[in-house]
């Protein structure tokens, strides 16, 4: 991610994982900590492009990773560590949560600066 929080990608095609999720009211116990482990790890995997990430007072949040294929996106799913933190998440982080994978095949933007 860059400092403006926006992803510097590629011209498409490439691949967008979707993850939108509300977390639990619970404290941080070690979100925080293992979310950056999370962007990190996925920075050193082959195939990773970059990541958008917000979360709202309310707990909602959207992360957006960015990947060059779908085989990038399986071994990413697959990874150990990555796959601990999804069962964590599911014990004590989140309440709900909607993931969606989807092909960009077009994209463009503006900056007024």
């Amino acid at each position: 991610m860059s400092a403006s929080g926006f992803a510097r990608l590629p011209k498409p095609p490439y691949y967008a994982v979707i993850f939108s999720s509300q977390r639990t009211d619970q404290d941080d116990e070690g979100y925080g900590a293992t979310a950056q482990r999370m962007v990190e790890l996925a920075q050193q995997q082959p195939g990773y492009l970059g990541v958008e990430s917000t979360r709202g007072a309310d707990g909602f949040g959207i992360t957006v990773a960015y990947w060059e294929s779908e085989d990038a996106i399986r071994a990413w799913r697959q990874h150990a560590e990555h796959t601990a933190a999804r069962e964590q998440g599911r014990r004590d982080w989140y309440r709900h949560f909607e993931l969606r994978i989807a092909k960009v095949e077009r994209a463009y933007g503006w900056n007024k600066d």
